[in-house]
């Protein structure tokens, strides 16, 4: 336990190993996600889609790593969806660069992020957004994720003459897509997602192990 407690900052007056594992393997499944979708974004650009693959899941696992034991907080990073869709269908398919063109530039950009962050910057321009269009930042990331899991699932499809249009939803993809939206459409509305956590004794603690956001 003193080991756990020098490593990771870990207290046992306010928290268990148990449910820190539990919650830890939660949120692993919920960015698990990003190994498949961030490879398939850019591999649209030309480049190999394993070695996005590998360099997503090193990058995730560096910067996991890093937060739990230098800064002892128990955050799960991973890259974030929004910046690779404008970096691979704006930057490189719309305006034409090429993706060796354009990745020194995602270098720039998070050398100025990074000095945002330690200059305070990056929080005041946050606290400057109105609250409506903070909360809408969460929903706006929800909805781009659950559009590319339909296009992928093939639920809907291009069309140029409306943007978008159903697809064959009779096929495997689809099909399977849409049986997973009604299972966790009816986990969602008979709340049996907070008691199948709870059964699992994962309660809320300080701070939260599953309480994550994807930078």
């Amino acid at each position: 336990m003193k080991m756990l407690e020098k490593l990771f900052g870990f207290n046992p007056r306010e928290t268990r190993v148990r449910p820190e594992i539990l919650a830890g393997i939660t949120t692993f499944l919920t960015m698990a996600y990003i190994l498949a979708v961030n490879p398939n974004i850019l591999a649209a650009t030309g480049m190999d889609k394993g070695a996005l693959f590998t360099t997503t899941v090193i990058a995730s696992a560096f910067a996991t790593l890093l937060m739990a034991f230098y800064a002892k907080l128990p955050f799960g990073l991973a890259p974030g969806m929004g910046l690779n869709a404008f970096f691979a269908y704006t930057v490189c398919l719309t305006l034409g660069y090429t993706w060796q063109f354009a990745l020194p530039a995602v270098l720039l950009e998070g050398i100025i992020f990074i000095l945002l962050t330690v200059t305070n910057l990056r929080e005041k321009i946050v606290d400057a957004l109105p609250l409506s269009l903070r909360n809408a930042i969460g929903a706006g990331i929800g909805l781009f994720i659950a559009f590319i899991g339909l296009q992928n699932a093939g639920i809907i499809v291009n069309n140029d003459a409306t943007l978008i249009s159903l697809g064959n939803i009779t096929s495997g993809s689809a099909l399977l897509g849409i049986i997973g939206l009604v299972i966790t459409s009816i986990l969602l509305v008979k709340k049996l997602m907070s008691k199948l956590i709870r059964l699992l004794h994962i309660e809320p603690r300080k701070p939260a192990v599953n309480s994550l956001r994807f930078t």
